[in-house]
């Protein structure tokens, strides 16, 4: 049984979407007479699962069909198509064999899709903003000093988090990269004392550290201005808040990273090699990627929970046919 998509096994198919025109990858049609209803579960584990293992561009649409008796013992066989909208020529649908059990999907390898993708990547004990109560988390691996990570922040906030308006939460989980960031461990850290204190002032201070990462850098890019400013913008937001003000210089002075390293196991785990790396109840997002792109990926994890998602304004509406408008009866 082998894995067949064109990306794996076709030395021009350096990108999704380059397939040959005949291969053995295209599925074979499956008897609609046999066919059983694959649970909605079941089948976001398994596109979840594709996608992260293919690296499968989120702009890539997902579909998984029902699932029909297959020569393998202990195993039914199952569709699965992929399609880029507009773009036909992309689209490939290919078999897989999936464990009468629902924990093993096989084709070159096996995955095991038991367990839920979201809890391959916990929110944490980390602050929240958004709904506290949403079914769709957005778990972001983010570096203070990363201009990528600064890009995805404005992006995210305020027009995704209003977009959705109370059906997603937003973490960030801390990533910060020190061979090319210099002060985002002190920056990660400064967070974090806020953060023991007060979810409303740890968001504040990555909202600003995120909007004036130049600023803080300073044209000299002397390291010890940086971490200076930051400590003194991260006690001025405790001020705002009123947070125990010696707490939070004790914390601050102190500069206690292991936290943050405990953070960044999780990062390891997830072989996470670059920030930001967003994770939408488990559908990896990596880069800083626009709206139209990311909005989707939210809108298939609301829709797999059996939440409707808000219209997309970036579809655009049909246009009436020519010469319908304006036309009235002749008598």
């Amino acid at each position: 049984m082998g894995l067949v998509l064109a990306l794996l096994v076709a030395p021009a198919a350096a990108s999704w979407g380059q397939s040959p025109s005949t291969s053995s990858a295209q599925a074979k049609p499956l008897d609609p007479a046999l066919a059983k209803p694959l649970d909605p579960k079941i089948a976001r584990n398994i596109e979840l699962t594709l996608r992260s293992k293919l690296d499968i561009p989120p702009d890539y649409l997902i579909h998984v069909g029902p699932r029909t008796p297959s020569d393998t013992p202990g195993f039914d066989m199952l569709t699965v198509s992929f399609d880029v909208p507009g773009h036909p020529e992309h689209s490939q649908k290919l078999n897989f064999l999936i464990s009468t059990d629902n924990k093993t999907l096989e084709r070159i390898a096996r995955w095991d899709i038991s367990k839920d993708p979201a809890s391959l990547v916990p929110p944490g004990d980390r602050p929240v903003r958004g709904n506290p109560s949403a079914k769709v988390v957005l778990v972001n691996f983010d570096d203070l000093e990363c201009p990528y990570c600064a890009k995805l922040h404005s992006e995210l906030f305020p027009d995704t988090l209003d977009h959705y308006k109370g059906l997603i939460k937003i973490v960030y989980r801390d990533m910060p990269i020190e061979d090319l960031h210099p002060w985002a461990m002190h920056a990660a850290v400064n967070a974090n004392c806020l953060a023991t204190q007060s979810g409303t002032a740890y968001w504040s201070f990555v909202d600003y550290v995120h909007t004036h990462g130049g600023d803080i850098t300073g044209p000299d890019r002397d390291l010890k201005k940086s971490t200076a400013l930051l400590d003194k913008v991260a006690l001025e937001q405790g001020e705002k808040d009123k947070l125990d003000s010696a707490k939070l210089s004790a914390c601050i002075a102190k500069q206690d990273e292991s936290g943050i390293h405990t953070e960044m196991k999780l990062s390891d785990i997830l072989d996470i090699e670059s920030t930001p790396t967003l994770y939408v109840n488990g559908e990896e997002v990596e880069g800083a990627v626009p709206e139209d792109v990311l909005w989707p990926v939210i809108d298939r994890a609301l829709v797999s929970e059996g939440v409707t998602p808000p219209p997309d304004p970036y579809v655009q509406p049909a246009k009436p046919a020519a010469g319908a408008a304006g036309q009235t009866a002749q008598p």
